[in-house]
């Protein structure tokens, strides 16, 4: 990352994995860009999908769904679209399970369990993620 003041991360989870980017030097830029996904009649932007993350060494956009089901849902739903619209993109959304996989592997049980009770559900077994 550049010497710019630090994003104002919307979740715990993003910051999280902006550390662990930093740490091994991947560089990256927090929301940069926004697609448009959806149009009224009148042509003006009713929706838009701005991924959390770009990876512009392997041009890459991130997404983190870590928080509710129902908001897993409207995200897929949204990546879909942006699929649809912008076939060149690439995006990886991250959904729960992969980022309690990657707190796991990188040691941080006590941010994972954080995190997770914060949401409702249990790190190490996903109980209480579809509510």
């Amino acid at each position: 990352m550049t010497s710019d003041p630090p994003p104002r991360f919307a979740h715990d989870s993003e910051a999280e994995l902006a550390r662990i980017l930093d740490f091994y030097g991947v560089a990256w830029r927090y929301e940069p860009d926004v697609f448009p996904i959806s149009w009224n009649a009148a042509g003006a932007v009713v929706e838009s999908f701005a991924p959390d993350f770009y990876l512009p060494e392997i041009d890459l956009y991130v997404e983190l769904t870590t928080l509710k089901q129902s908001l897993v849902r409207k995200k897929n739903r949204k990546l879909r679209w942006m699929r649809q619209l912008y076939p060149e993109i690439r995006v990886k959304l991250f959904y729960a399970r992969d980022f309690r996989a990657l707190m796991l592997k990188y040691g941080r049980l006590d941010f994972l369990t954080d995190v997770t009770a914060a949401n409702g559900a249990y790190a190490h077994t996903g109980a209480g993620m579809n509510r």
